[in-house]
């Protein structure tokens, strides 16, 4: 293709198939790379491949404008059937919120054929509508599709005749045998009539040592993993003596579930804590004062039972309680963020 003008922004819209993305994620993250997928990572890898496709000199003129997750989704009611299944959609949908993706979801449904107990039903349908509406009033330059899904078929076609240049991000994978889930699989139809088609599976694979394949990945919260193993073997024992320090929150990385805090007494200057073991994780900010205890994982040391404490300390003036010194930190201008 022709050079574009390079005054000109390439707009970039991205749409997942959400079903299909789940057991993309959940091969990453059980089998071959042990790890999430970055969403942000993604978007990233996706601007530069516009650029390589569209033949643009700098990364900066494609933008992803608009990206959008369609999924079926189980009821409250359901979802409290399975163990933690309302926390993970939750935490699911803050990272989406927090790497700017529009949610689109559908209940349900129960399959009358009896081959399994819910399905997505209606959602392609919903999915093919909101591409191409979009498609025709933001004017994308290029859709981004993830999915193998045959059903959309007649959807890039459609995005054809508009002169919408279609991605296609697909993936071919074979779970373990020993694992009694189907494969990821891709309709070919769909490879020969995207524009331009991205084997993401063979990507992933042969460029590991490539920056921007590896930041599409974020490993899994070891904290997290570790704790579930605690939680099956010693279910009521602490795991550390029981200590509070008080500090500030020096760095904080929503989409990886972690940050790192610099305690008053300084003997923990850019100690690490998790999601997992940090109340009202999304609700804090860098800057913000929390108390925590000390906890270890395989790495070494790391926060527990973080919380903000600028509520104890209102709490405690409207008591009348004595105030509580504390060093002034937030005077002094900290290292920009910097992960353990």
């Amino acid at each position: 293709m022709a050079t574009q003008q390079q005054s000109k922004i390439i707009k970039i819209g991205v749409f997942y198939d959400g079903g299909y993305f789940s057991r993309v994620t959940q091969y990453y993250r059980y089998y071959e790379r042990k790890s999430r997928i970055s969403i942000k990572g993604l978007h990233e890898f996706i601007r530069g491949k516009v650029m390589e496709s569209e033949s643009v000199d700098q990364i900066h003129y494609c933008q992803v404008v608009d990206a959008h997750y369609f999924r079926g989704r189980f009821s409250a009611y359901d979802a409290a059937k399975r163990e933690n299944q309302l926390l993970y959609d939750r935490i699911f949908d803050d990272i989406l919120m927090y790497a700017g993706v529009v949610t689109h979801y559908l209940p349900m449904f129960a399959d009358k054929s009896k081959r399994a107990e819910r399905s997505e039903k209606g959602i392609d349908v919903w999915f093919a509508l909101e591409a191409f509406e979009l498609a025709v009033y933001k004017q994308f330059d290029v859709i981004v599709l993830i999915t193998g899904d045959g059903d959309y078929l007649p959807l890039i076609k459609k995005l054809n005749t508009l002169g919408t240049r279609v991605m296609l991000l697909y993936w071919d994978l074979e779970f373990p045998p020993e694992v009694s889930i189907p494969p990821v699989r891709t309709n070919i139809g769909l490879i020969n009539e995207a524009t331009y088609e991205i084997n993401m599976a063979e990507i992933m694979r042969s460029r590991r040592s490539n920056q921007i394949v590896e930041n599409m990945f974020i490993p899994i919260d070891e904290e997290e993993e570790l704790s579930k193993k605690i939680k099956i073997e010693q279910p009521r024992m602490p795991e550390f003596e029981s200590e509070q320090f008080e500090g500030v929150i020096i760095h904080i990385d929503f989409e990886r579930g972690l940050g790192n805090i610099k305690s008053d007494d300084n003997k923990f200057p850019n100690i690490i804590f998790f999601r997992s073991r940090t109340e009202d994780f999304f609700n804090l900010s860098k800057g913000e004062r929390v108390a925590f205890e000390i906890g270890k994982n395989e790495r070494g040391p790391m926060a527990i039972n973080v919380h903000c404490t600028d509520n104890d300390e209102e709490h405690e003036s409207d008591e009348g309680q004595e105030d509580i010194e504390v060093d002034e930190v937030n005077g002094n201008i900290l290292d920009e963020d910097v992960l353990m």
